[in-house]
């Protein structure tokens, strides 16, 4: 049987959640304003998830550094599970994790870099199904024009005394990401 393990903890922006199975990481939330709100959205479509408080604690802390304005890499601290995704899909989310903090690339230059020159619309679509926000960093992909593109991040997070989401929540993600 394969459990699912999940937490949801607190950053300077609100409730973070991740989801694990026994393949690995599948699921993240990007912060939400409160607990109750991050669970439902983490665990929709999930049976008996057991709550586990030191899930990926190691993972945790970089993300709390993370929203605290450090400068953090999360490739290779935890086995991802792509579970779902297909093959595709899976290379999108595979090259964009190698995307550098601090950096962004657009759509077609990721095509360019997963063998297929002409799909950037298909890289952006697999990225607006990314399963795994911020550790699969998708906010790091932008239009050729350098314009932001679409975040299909619904969630909110807080930012000072407000909580966004979408395209004005991926801008704040890239200024945060610059400005440390």
């Amino acid at each position: 049987m394969n459990e699912i393990k999940y937490t949801i903890f607190k950053t300077k922006w609100g409730y973070f959640g991740l989801a694990a199975n026994n393949e690995g990481l599948f699921r993240t939330i990007l912060p939400c304003p409160d607990h109750k709100i991050a669970q439902n959205h983490l665990l929709a479509g999930i049976n008996k998830p057991i709550f586990a408080q030191n899930l990926l604690k190691p993972l945790q802390d970089k993300i709390t550094a993370y929203f605290k304005g450090r400068a953090v890499k999360f490739n290779g601290d935890v086995t991802l599970a792509f579970g779902n995704c297909g093959p595709f899909m899976k290379k999108v989310l595979t090259e964009c994790g190698k995307i550098p903090y601090g950096k962004a690339v657009s759509y077609s230059q990721l095509a360019h870099l997963i063998g297929k020159p002409l799909a950037a619309r298909a890289v952006g679509n697999a990225l607006a199904k990314n399963p795994l926000p911020l550790i699969i960093p998708c906010h790091r992909v932008i239009h050729a024009d350098g314009s932001i593109g679409n975040f299909s991040a619904f969630l909110e997070a807080k930012t000072g005394s407000k909580f966004i989401g979408g395209k004005e929540l991926k801008l704040k993600l890239l200024q945060h990401e610059r400005a440390v």
